[in-house]
């Protein structure tokens, strides 16, 4: 709301399916300027090496929440382990499941306690920041991580009035410049992937 008050001129946190949800529950129109990175939502496993390990029948833990919780089964829809009725419904949720052939079961939980529960579940769905919380390395421990084609991208945001302002343009050239993605590519060693 601070960028569409003019209180701020841009902001740097939101996805497409967040800004869209944001914008059509709160009335606003603030626009997408540039995508800058992407913490890619991965799948982890305590008793599997890899996805074709899972057996029929799995447990696998997703977010309890709308876009997560849609982001999870995206990404387990694009490594073929299930279809959805929309296969690009970005707020899907397990009754949007149109064929399982593994029968996997689904367990809904906060996303904060997904790490928690790797002991108990044969894949959970993890969003990067809590996977990183929990000592786990994405590029190294994920059976299944989303990449740089990511729906989930982290754009800059402004409002249609200032976005091809100066300023912002100087921002977004910043922000998506070599410097940058060699300084993510460095310090996260793939927990944070440049989307430019």
């Amino acid at each position: 709301l601070q960028v569409d008050q003019k209180h701020l001129d841009a902001n740097y946190f939101q996805t497409k399916p967040y800004l869209d949800n944001f914008n059509s529950g709160k009335g606003t129109h603030l626009v997408i300027v540039k995508g800058v990175h992407v913490e890619p939502f991965g799948g982890y496993s305590s008793k599997h090496k890899s996805l074709k390990e899972l057996p029929d029948g799995a447990t696998i833990a997703i977010p309890n929440e709308g876009s997560n919780s849609g982001r999870a089964l995206l990404l387990l829809q694009k490594s073929g382990l299930l279809k959805l009725k929309d296969p690009k419904n970005a707020l899907a949720t397990p009754k949007d499941i149109a064929e399982n052939p593994h029968n996997f079961k689904f367990k809904e939980l906060e996303a904060a306690l997904l790490p928690r529960v790797l002991d108990q579940v044969d894949l959970a769905l993890i969003n990067t920041n809590y996977a990183l919380e929990a000592k786990l390395n994405p590029a190294k421990d994920a059976l299944v991580l989303e990449d740089r084609t990511s729906p989930y991208v982290n754009y800059l945001v402004a409002r249609p009035d200032n976005k091809d302002s100066d300023a912002i343009k100087k921002l977004s050239a910043a922000l998506t410049s070599p410097e940058v993605k060699a300084f993510i590519e460095q310090k996260y060693s793939g927990a944070v992937v440049p989307a430019f």
